[in-house]
C-alpha cells in the first residue's frame, strides 16, 4: 500500500479546510488561515494577512479541489483563477536537492512564500505521478479529499460506510421506484 507523501498530506489537509457538506471553513478569516498555516510551519503566527492574500489562498484551494480526480465536470473558471494566483507565486527550481527541487524565492513575502510551499507540494504530487491518488469524494454532497490507497486506484468515496453507502442507497431506492412505476 502506497502511503501519501508529506506533500500529499499537506495538499489534502489544505483542501479539507472546508467541509462542503456542513459549510464549515477552518480558514474562513485571515486570522484562521494564519493559525492553520502556522500550525504547519508555513508562516509565523504573528503574520497579518490582507484580504487579497486571504482570497488568493481560498482561490488556490478551490482550484486544487477542482483539479483533483472526480466524476464531477470540471469548472474551468476555478482552475483559471487558481492559475492566476500561481502565476504570482515566486518559486525557484534547485538542482542541489532532489527531495525539494521547488522552493519559495528567498525574498518572497511571507504570504507568497506560504503559497509557494503549497504550490511546490502540488507540483511534487504531480511530478511523482501520484496526483491521481488524491481524489475528491464522488458523493456530490461531500467532496472531502482523500488519498486513494487501493491497489488499482478505484476508490471513489472518502468513506464506504458513509458516502459510499449513501450513494448506493439512493441508487437502490431510485431503481425500486422505477420498478414500481
Amino acid at each position: 500500500m502506497l502511503h501519501p507523501s508529506p506533500a500529499a498530506e499537506l495538499v489534502e489537509a489544505f483542501t479539507n479546510t472546508v467541509d462542503l457538506e456542513s459549510g464549515d471553513d477552518d480558514v474562513a478569516t485571515p486570522g484562521e488561515l494564519v493559525h492553520w498555516l502556522a500550525g504547519r510551519g508555513l508562516v509565523e503566527p504573528s503574520l497579518r494577512l490582507t484580504a487579497d492574500e486571504h482570497r488568493a489562498f481560498l482561490d488556490l484551494r478551490a482550484g486544487i479541489r477542482e483539479a483533483l480526480d472526480t466524476d464531477d465536470p470540471v469548472e474551468p473558471h476555478r482552475l483559471a483563477v487558481a492559475d492566476a494566483v500561481l502565476s504570482q507565486v515566486p518559486v525557484l527550481v534547485r538542482l542541489s536537492d532532489l527531495h525539494a527541487p521547488l522552493i519559495p524565492a528567498v525574498d518572497a513575502p511571507p504570504a507568497r512564500a506560504a503559497l509557494a510551499r503549497l504550490a511546490a507540494a502540488w507540483a511534487e504530487i504531480v511530478f511523482s505521478g501520484h496526483v491521481h491518488r488524491l481524489k475528491r469524494c464522488a458523493e456530490h454532497t461531500c467532496g472531502w479529499v482523500f488519498w486513494d490507497s487501493s491497489k488499482n486506484h478505484s476508490r471513489r468515496w472518502c468513506s464506504m460506510r458513509v458516502c459510499g453507502n449513501r450513494t448506493k442507497s439512493r441508487r437502490y431506492a431510485a431503481r425500486q421506484r422505477d420498478l414500481a412505476e
